[in-house]
């Protein structure tokens, strides 16, 4: 037998970025010293939607998620000594991808690159953040302008980049089936092929250069099988598409190029060692098979459910990933699943499923209908909701959460304080410094100017990438450049989902739902109100909005009164809104680590408006010192993944409100 080359391995990665820009660049250049092929930018919240660290809405949540970027200075800082020319970069940013984009290109200028050879990819994923990421910022058709537009020029001047990353990933993350990920992603795909072919600004001949940049960006959960099915469906459908649809006859312009993080959210905070073998299973559905194997690969760490991981944990996920493609046999080999029956019927399966619901969501009038309807929004809620319901019941077994649960002390978290890095509060007031410094040494006539050609851009129908190159080397600040397309497109507030999402638990008599609609029925009457109402809030940036999702629908399956407006909100508007509905309850989601910061500052809003009494309930990603500090605060409870039992959240929630009102505790179970 001949002996096979061997194939190449995928792109290495490890998304990270945070506190500062030049801390972000030590971490790169470490990554990269490690064998990293690739790098990934972790952006800030205020980064991803828009706003500059001294915004109101940035507080807590500078450099927390990711690396602050204001402006032409801080790009220069985070790509100090690292040649761009020569490097694969993904930057998972949407909303404001065009301006992160423009920041990158000037300095591989500064940096006397051939701008022609630039490498790499942008998010820019718009619809999934309108359903499941929030970092949205302005209304469905100028963010589809703002994607057609960097499109057509990434394809005539960066023909190397991948300037769109349609992504799924978080749309599982947000209860997608296999079958919702793949058409709804699909569906996205079509919108914006559909909108770049009609803008006249890509020639006929050049229709095929345009799909051939069309990335994916996907999510691989612990169905193993499932996954690896999923992935080979989504190429099936991707080559159909791309020649019927839009006439692509060359194969290799037609192919299904995707990078893949596997699943973050399915990571658990209760014995998380098993996230070490949940990590590698999912990397091998996406890998082992030849035909469907992602391009490139980043895995979360172990330990992304406790808080931000350290360099030596995502040293521990690249390695994963260096002794598969390089101390076993796999690239060695032709696909192995090639011929296999279950493998073809599953897929087969997955193809009609997709096809049927591509076509329903094309009768609407497509995805960026979809979106506007509420249609897509809700059917995730929907099936998240019944996700979570299985997990609850047992039937979804999930290990070290609802069964074997029983554990040894683990020595990777017997100091919790050290498991995870943490982010210095200091660091926050330093950036927003030297943005002010940044600022007023900026030539400002310039920078004006190029504000105003934004505008004007934006109002009319030009190809808004010129102007906004020129934003960027006149010193312009994220904040400014978003605002002044706000100015000119308005803001976006997405539809929830939460009104239309179906009851997914029965509440028949002897069900823990029933026994805690009792008890908060009974309460209410004790307290004379017609219904308990449940105020749930999202202060800040942090737009994961599922969490808060789930327990606005479940609370008002349990009979409460439920006022959710959505993510991106002040203290302040949450506190108003609380006084103005007479709300029983104040809950807050924040998984974003910005806690610290806002759930006092609501607290003490609550207190200053006499309203102290209203028990306070926080949800999230949060280390078990903040929590203790959160209770000393005058939280009444606190929850976090390892709480999975959303039921019984809001049983504990009417008993904080018996609490607060003192009243007796009552004895139903829940």
């Amino acid at each position: 037998m001949t002996e096979r080359q061997k194939d190449r391995p995928w792109l290495m990665r490890t998304y990270a970025g945070h506190s500062t820009a030049e801390a972000s660049n030590e971490l790169y250049r470490r990554n990269l010293a490690k064998g990293q092929t690739g790098l990934s930018v972790a952006f800030d919240l205020p980064t991803q939607t828009g706003y500059d660290p001294d915004h109101v809405l940035a507080r807590g949540e500078v450099g927390r998620v990711g690396v602050p970027v204001s402006h032409l200075g801080d790009m220069r800082r985070l790509f100090q000594d690292i040649p761009l020319e020569q490097m694969n970069t993904s930057m998972t940013i949407n909303a404001t991808a065009m301006w992160l984009l423009a920041l990158y290109q000037v300095v591989a200028e500064e940096q006397g690159a051939d701008i022609s050879r630039l490498q790499g990819t942008t998010q820019n994923d718009i619809v999934k953040e309108y359903l499941s990421r929030g970092t949205h910022v302005f209304p469905p058709g100028p963010s589809l302008r703002l994607t057609t537009d960097m499109i057509t020029y990434t394809v005539n001047h960066l023909p190397k980049w991948n300037p769109i990353n349609i992504c799924s990933y978080h749309l599982q993350e947000a209860g997608a089936t296999p079958v919702q990920e793949i058409s709804y992603a699909m569906s996205t795909a079509i919108a914006v092929l559909d909108a770049v072919f009609a803008s006249g600004q890509v020639p006929e001949e050049r229709r095929g250069d345009v799909v051939a940049r069309i990335s994916f960006f996907v999510n691989a959960g612990v169905r193993f099988v499932e996954e690896m099915c999923k992935m080979r469906a989504f190429g099936r459908i991707w080559d159909r598409i791309t020649r019927e649809r839009y006439g692509i006859e060359d194969a290799r312009q037609r192919r299904f190029r995707y990078g893949v993080q596997v699943n973050s959210l399915g990571l658990t905070e209760a014995q998380p060692e098993n996230n070490v073998q949940r990590i590698v299973l999912e990397m091998l559905a996406v890998t082992l098979s030849k035909d469907a194997r992602a391009r490139a690969v980043q895995l979360p760490a172990w330990n992304e459910a406790l808080g931000l991981p350290r360099p030596w944990d995502q040293q521990w996920s690249l390695r994963i990933q260096q002794v598969l493609a390089h101390e076993s046999d796999l690239l060695e080999y032709d696909d192995i699943f090639a011929g296999s029956h279950v493998v073809e019927a599953k897929v087969d399966a997955l193809v009609e499923e997709c096809l049927a619901e591509i076509d329903r969501i094309q009768e609407m009038g497509g995805a960026m209908a979809a979106v506007e309807s509420g249609y897509l929004k809700s059917q995730l809620v929907a099936s998240h909701a019944e996700r979570r319901a299985r997990i609850e019941a047992g039937e979804e077994k999930i290990v070290g959460v609802n069964c074997f649960e029983s554990t040894e002390p683990s020595p990777l978290t017997a100091d919790l304080d050290t498991a995870i890095q943490t982010v210095d509060p200091a660091n926050e007031a330093r950036v927003v410094a030297a943005l002010h410094e940044w600022r007023d040494n900026r030539d400002e006539t310039r920078a004006q100017d190029a504000l105003a050609t934004l505008k004007a851009t934006a109002a009319g129908d030009g190809n808004l990438f010129p102007a906004t190159l020129e934003c960027a080397r006149a010193g312009v600040t994220t904040g400014e450049w978003a605002w002044a397309l706000r100015d000119v497109f308005g803001e976006f507030r997405a539809p929830t989902g939460v009104s239309s999402a179906p009851v997914a638990v029965a509440a028949e008599e002897g069900t823990p739902l029933a026994a805690v609609r009792e008890k908060a029925a009974r309460t209410a009457a004790e307290m004379g109100a017609g219904r308990l109402r449940l105020l749930v809030g999202k202060p800040g940036l942090d737009g994961h909005s599922n969490g808060a999702e789930q327990i606005a629908v479940r609370a008002r399956d349990a009979g409460f009164e439920v006022v959710y407006q959505g993510i991106r909100l002040t203290p302040e508007q949450i506190v108003d809104a609380a006084l103005a509905e007479d709300v029983h309850c104040v809950g807050l989601s924040i998984l974003s680590g910005s806690h610290a910061e806002l759930v006092p500052d609501v607290l003490d809003r609550l207190r200053d408006a006499g309203a102290a009494d209203i028990p306070v309930v926080v949800g999230g990603i949060i280390p078990g010192a903040d929590a203790a500090e959160l209770r000393r605060a005058g939280v009444a409870a606190v929850f976090t993944p390892k709480d999975f039992g959303i039921t019984e959240i809001i049983g504990r929630i009417v008993d904080e409100i018996r609490k607060a009102n003192k009243l007796d505790p009552l004895e139903v179970p829940a």
